[in-house]
């Protein structure tokens, strides 16, 4: 059953300015309709979908009038505005097509008319001249040429113009493109620009053929061909131009292909031409000086892999390599392209030019069928599977089977399908199946192991060729042998694709060769008989790897198999009940029964009324000792092929059942699995139970007089209600205080998916509403839930009460409202991270309730009076500002408290869980809809300026050499003498016993309470007060350095979360602007200073977390100032690690601490479709640092660039891009291996084992020598 969600269709509506209304006003007539009037009805509509409906009248309507029509000002008038409404509209406007459409079927009389509004309309659009509304011409000229014909005579009539904008589009955006150099959004903008200029031009020509090929424009001096060589010369420039966007390099060389056979002459020759130009022989003497002239620089210098590559791509894709049509110079042309194709997969390493490789060669194997049709012998024996290309071309396959990438390792098993498809060309009239070529390709793939996944792909392409039964007459437990290998999940979809190409072809071999089906029997034994052994006694990865996989296609290939299955394992059921290791025979049962339901090939109540499962052999299997069989039988209750199926009585008994034994599942994947199911029965209630309203609905009183009561539609809504009721009642009842972590994970999960399910949508009926079953009592039990230690528990408790929170709030009596809210309070300042977690989630519940403000205002909180009266402030925006401002007030106060006592911070009030309480808080707020934005421009300005002074406070203890063990020197001189005390003590015994046993400081309290916020006593915190004056606090240095580290974390994820949420000024209105500019640059210099200063790895991880956050919102900034600071602050810390400056505060140990961090964030940020420009730099500088010829220079940049490299290849966001650098980062590593430098040789083996495991992988099994841990030797060394 899947459940798909309804996509809706959104339209914007087009409208006319005031002239044009007055114009359509002046025509239309009130007592009748006409086309004037119909327009200015359409104009007035403001829902696109209804525009569509009105332009779907226009020619109904044109028709209708008569052959003098075509004289009327009002028709000439209407057709003027449909031309500019056309031009006007959006290229991915449904309204342009629709209208496009319409106009497809113009009458021939008003066809003139039509071109010449139009031709004037275009006209007007290609005076544009400003840059950047190049595209809005281009694709309307796009648009024009598809399929509308009268676009494209508008085309043909001002087809100079268009040569013309086409021409001076492409310099225009080539230049301006050069002048914002460095500015990489605008560059892409103008980049996607330029490619989209290029179609445009390559659409044209191809579309209006016959109007370049005319006899005049051949003249050299004629302006149509001067502006052909000016768009050839063009593309040529961006072919070459390796600075452009990989896209746009490819398409250049399709048109320079393009443009060329359009003006080359004679045609014959073209082939010869690009063969010069690809294996470097071109001679001036035999090329004609116009091509010399704008492709020169293809002709005299040494083309680079690239621009090769793109050239091959534009061959085969332009040229025409059906019916032999170029003759032997297109064929000779076409091993040429293979020959440089092939040399070419051993020099492009970088994801994309592999990937656009793998596609090339793939084309190039279509294009060698296309010309095999016809070809000559000789091409047919240079094509032979015999044949070097051939060879060659399979060497590529086995080399890049297992490539890292989807792309290319798709594109191989096409080019081996396409390969067979050439020989099998080529040795037309001969016995396939006993060809030597094929049988040496099924011994070779045979030969090999099973874990080499490009095998199963390449057996299934031959089994297509040769039949299943030739390849089992060679080895007849290959079934058996691939049925084994799939307890490997990396392996398992590949051996499913290919058990499945080869039963299937089995099947039909045997339906062929057999007249009656006396060879089920036999197809059976070969291909369900395993299966069922293994379902019965296989390990638990193997079973259900085979059941998610293999088991849906066997039963799809062969419904009728499922009886033969039932009927085996009902038989040994009783004998065979399975272990908590095994299935046994019920539990394969049930996996085939559930597989079975879920595609559709049968019906629970059959199977249960004919007696053939009985509802104790479910009640088995849902609470059996293995988990799976549970989690099957229970899917055999809620999977169904249809969504509106009707759930049974039994059914629904079935599953109170199983949820009596279930919910305590120690297992995470069960769990999630039970609430996964149980969604899926859920929606098939709440849909199904629509239907029965329907039913009830278009019922006569006769009919509900005839059914009976049982399957009254109302009995079975009554029945649903019911059952969903005592479900509930059932889960509350398992969430009583000290439940267990398990229990509580899937009672909240389960009720979250039915109030979300059984939400009330707007008039429409519901058979059950989770809001009828909430009680004080059940909200009470929901907020205990925060108090869980687990967050995911916290999780799910918040977003349940989210979704019924009008009840939830409601049942809130202010003075339950007024205790909580203290507590939250209290838990925010507690020692225990978990609780300022609670705290949190119990503060973003409390801020929809409209009785907080109340609250806050009792707590001394700043107020302003025109808040309560201005009714469109929310109540969420009024309290979310509200509990900010109280935090603050209090984390000021702390702050202030700190700065005397660290220690007493650190045991009393720990700064971190009130700043977590407001990131949280910030969270919820709809930042897009703010009304009190001046409040909110002066809050942001104070938390930043707040996290500043909070971070200037526990900094030096995370920035310490040594944090682990530093507690900081307070300003008071009793707390001096105190720590001199204590490190007096310490420093003698050199052990860790200082880090096992609390230190007892006595001191006079200094601080006084009523100085802070919060006047209750805070439970569970370190300290005990002895009378009005004395106190004991138990502080180690582990307490000192949590609270700081913590406080580190929490400031950083604060102004990370600022950063990312709120709009820059840069990017909007400077009035809506939350943060400015300067407070962003502040921000990324914070964040620099603490990655590259902190010493702490939780305190420069998570500043890292935060920073990644500023610098993905730098790169989709539109700020040119901000864009480039990403760019600038990596070759500031580049230069300094290169510097070997003895002032430098950069961390030489702790693997260079946060510097890896912050130059991942940094290069993680680059936009993914740029040419990753920072990355290449980047890698060049760490490179040559990393491994530098001059042995003399210091060993630190050294240390610095092996540890950054390390951290770059172990991060997986920068993908694919980081592997053009293996090689020589595995030669960096072994040479530092030799260094006499302790530190260098440490860095060196870490970035070798991060090597390792990016060339091959985690390891895939336990064993280390396993044959699944191995790479293939062409892999490793290609």
């Amino acid at each position: 059953m899947v459940l798909k969600k309804k996509k809706e269709i959104q339209v914007d509506a087009f409208f006319l300015d005031h002239q044009q209304l007055e114009k359509l006003q002046r025509f239309s007539k009130a007592e009748e309709q006409n086309l004037a009037s119909l327009l200015l009805r359409c104009a007035q509509l403001s829902n696109g979908i209804q525009q569509i409906q009105c332009i779907k009248q226009i020619m109904p309507l044109v028709k209708k009038m008569d052959q003098n029509s075509a004289c009327d000002p009002m028709v000439k008038a209407c057709l003027d505005i449909l031309g500019e409404t056309y031009f006007s509209l959006g290229t991915k406007n449904p309204l342009k097509k629709v209208l496009a459409s319409s106009l497809n079927g113009l009458p021939e009389q008003f066809m003139t008319l039509a071109v010449q509004s139009f031709v004037c309309c275009l006209g007007e659009e290609l005076k544009t001249t400003d840059v950047y509304l190049y595209r809005k011409v281009l694709d309307n000229l796009a648009s024009c040429m598809e399929d509308f014909s009268l676009g494209r005579a508008s085309i043909k009539n001002l087809f100079e113009e268009v040569l013309q904008f086409l021409q001076k589009s492409l310099l225009d955006i080539q230049e301006e493109n050069r002048q914002n150099n460095g500015n990489r959004i605008v560059q892409t903008q103008l980049m996607h620009d330029l490619l989209i200029a290029i179609k445009v031009s390559m659409m044209f020509v191809q579309k209006l053929q016959e109007n370049i090929q005319g006899s005049l424009w051949k003249h050299h001096k004629s302006f149509v061909w001067q502006s052909m060589c000016s768009l050839l010369k063009s593309s040529t420039n961006f072919l070459t131009d390796a600075t452009l966007l990989q896209t746009v390099q490819t398409t250049s060389g399709l048109a320079v292909i393009l443009f060329t056979k359009a003006m080359y002459e004679p045609v014959e020759e073209l082939p010869s031409l690009i063969s010069d130009l690809l294996l470097g022989s071109v001679k001036h003497a035999g090329v004609p000086v116009w091509f010399v002239n704008n492709c020169g620089t293809l002709c005299t210098e040494e083309l680079s892999d690239s621009v090769l590559l793109f050239l091959c791509h534009g061959a085969l894709a332009m040229l025409e390599w059906k019916n032999g049509s170029m003759g032997e110079n297109g064929e000779q042309l076409l091993l040429d392209i293979a020959s440089v194709l092939l040399s070419l997969s051993s020099e492009l390493k970088e994801s994309s030019m592999a990937t656009s490789l793998s596609r090339i060669l793939a084309i190039w194997t279509n294009s060698a069928l296309a010309a095999l049709v016809s070809a000559s012998p000789n091409l047919k024996i240079k094509l032979n599977g015999n044949s070097d290309v051939i060879g060659k071309l399979l060497e590529y396959i086995y080399t890049h089977w297992e490539h890292p990438l989807d792309a290319v390792r798709h594109q191989t098993k096409l080019i081996f399908k396409n390969l067979l498809q050439i020989h099998r060309t080529t040795i037309t009239g001969f016995n396939e199946k006993s060809d030597p070529f094929f049988a040496r390709l099924i011994k070779h793939l045979l030969s090999l192991e099973w874990h080499v996944k490009g095998k199963y792909a390449s057996l299934g392409c031959l089994v297509e060729c040769v039949g299943t039964e030739n390849i089992l007459q060679l080895d007849r437990t290959i079934p058996v042998q691939i049925l084994d290998v799939m307890n490997d999940q990396s392996l398992a979809p590949y051996a499913s694709d290919l058990l499945e190409t080869m039963f299937t072809n089995h099947k039909t071999h045997f339906t062929l060769s057999f007249k009656d089906s006396t060879w089920i029997d036999q197809w059976h034994d070969i291909w369900v008989s395993p299966l069922l052994v293994i379902l019965c006694e296989g390990n638990h990865d193997q079973t259900t790897y085979i059941i998610d996989y293999y088991l849906p296609k066997l039963l799809k290939c062969s419904p009728d198999s499922l009886s033969y299955m039932i009927r085996i394992l009902q038989a040994s059921a009783d004998a065979n009940q399975g272990s908590r290791s095994t299935r046994g025979a019920l539990g394969a049962l049930m996996a085939c029964l559930r597989t079975a339901r879920a595609h559709g090939h049968l019906e629970l109540s059959n199977i249960m009324s004919s007696g053939l499962v009985s509802t104790e052999c479910i009640k088995q299997g849902l609470v059996h000792q293995h988990n799976q069989v549970c989690i099957d039988a229970l899917g055999l209750l809620c999977e169904t092929h249809r969504s509106t199926e009707i759930v049974s009585m039994e059914e629904m008994q079935l599953i109170q059942f199983f949820m009596m034994y279930n919910l305590n599942s120690q297992s995470p994947s069960v769990r999630q699995q039970i609430g996964s199911l149980l969604r899926k029965l859920f929606c098939r209630i709440q849909e199904s139970s629509q239907v029965l309203y329907k039913l009830e609905k278009n019922k006569t009183k006769q009919e509900l007089l005839e059914n009976s009561t049982e399957r009254h539609p109302l009995g079975i809504l009554q029945q649903y209600k019911d059952f969903l009721s005592s479900v509930c009642d059932r889960l509350f009842e398992v969430l009583f205080p000290g439940s267990s972590h398990p229990t509580r994970f899937s009672a909240l999960t389960i009720l979250g998916s039915i109030a979300e399910i059984f939400s009330v949508p707007k008039g429409q009926a519901q058979v059950f509403q989770l809001d009828q079953e909430i009680d004080s009592t059940r909200v009470r039990t929901l907020i205990q839930c925060f108090t869980s230690t687990f967050e995911e528990v916290k999780v799910l408790a918040f977003g349940l009460l989210m979704k019924i929170r009008d009840v939830a709030l409601n049942l809130q009596d202010s003075e339950n409202l007024d205790l909580l809210f203290q507590a939250a309070m209290d838990l925010s300042t507690s020692t225990k991270p978990y609780d300022c977690v609670t705290a949190s989630y119990l503060l973003n519940f409390l801020v929809h309730h409209e009785g907080l403000q109340r609250i806050c205002l009792g707590k001394r909180v700043e107020h302003n009076p025109q808040t309560d009266e201005d009714t469109s402030v929310s109540t969420v925006e009024k309290n979310t500002l509200s509990v900010i401002k109280l935090l603050l007030v209090n984390v000021e106060e702390e702050i202030f408290q700190a700065k005397k006592s660290l220690l007493q911070a650190a045991s009393s009030f720990p700064m971190y869980g009130r700043v977590h309480c407001i990131t949280g808080v910030l969270q919820q707020l709809p930042f897009n809809n703010l009304t009190l934005v001046t409040e909110w421009k002066e809050m942001v300005a104070r938390l930043i300026l707040m996290s500043y002074r909070l971070s200037a406070v526990v900094s030096p203890v995370v920035q310490s050499s040594s944090p682990e063990g530093l507690i900081p020197m307070d300003s008071d001189s009793e707390s001096v003498g105190r720590l001199q005390m204590i490190l007096h003590e310490i420093q003698p015994q050199d052990t860790n016993d200082y880090f096992m046993q609390a230190k007892i400081l006595k001191e006079h309290c200094k601080v006084e309470p009523e100085k802070l916020s919060d006047h209750r006593p805070v439970e569970n915190i370190c300290t005990e007060m002895r009378g009005k004056e004395r106190q004991t606090c138990d502080v180690t240095a582990q307490m000192v350095l949590v609270c700081c580290w913590r406080s580190m974390k929490e400031v950083s994820l604060l102004l990370g979360t600022l950063c990312k949420l709120l709009p820059s000024q840069a990017t909007s209105e400077p009035s809506d602007g939350l943060i400015t500019v300067e407070q962003v640059k502040n921000i990324g210099d914070y964040f620099k200073h603490h990655l590259l200063q902190s010493r702490h790895r939780g305190a420069f991880e998570l500043a890292y977390a935060g920073f990644v956050q500023l610098t993905e919102m730098l790169s989709r900034c539109n700020s040119e100032s901000l864009c480039k600071m990403p760019e600038q602050w990596l070759s500031c810390v580049l230069e300094e690690i290169k510097s070997c400056d003895p002032s430098s505060t950069l961390c030489a140990t702790r693997r260079s601490a946060g510097i890896p961090f912050y130059i991942q964030a940094l290069l993680a940020s680059e936009p993914k479709k740029s040419k990753t420009d920072l990355l290449k730099m980047t890698m060049k500088e760490l490179m040559s640092l990393a491994a530098p010829l001059n042995e003399s220079s210091s060993v630190i940049p050294q240390v610095h660039a092996l540890n950054i490299l390390r951290a770059l290849f172990r991060d997986t966001r920068l993908g694919e891009n980081i592997m053009p650098y293996v090689a020589d980062g595995i030669q960096a590593a072994i040479l530092g291996f030799t260094s006499p430098v302790w530190a260098v040789r440490n860095s060196s083996t870490l970035l070798f084992s991060a090597l390792i495991t990016r060339i091959f992988g985690v390891k895939r099994g336990k064993d280390e020598n396993a044959k699944k841990n191995r790479e293939d030797l062409r892999n490793m060394l290609s």
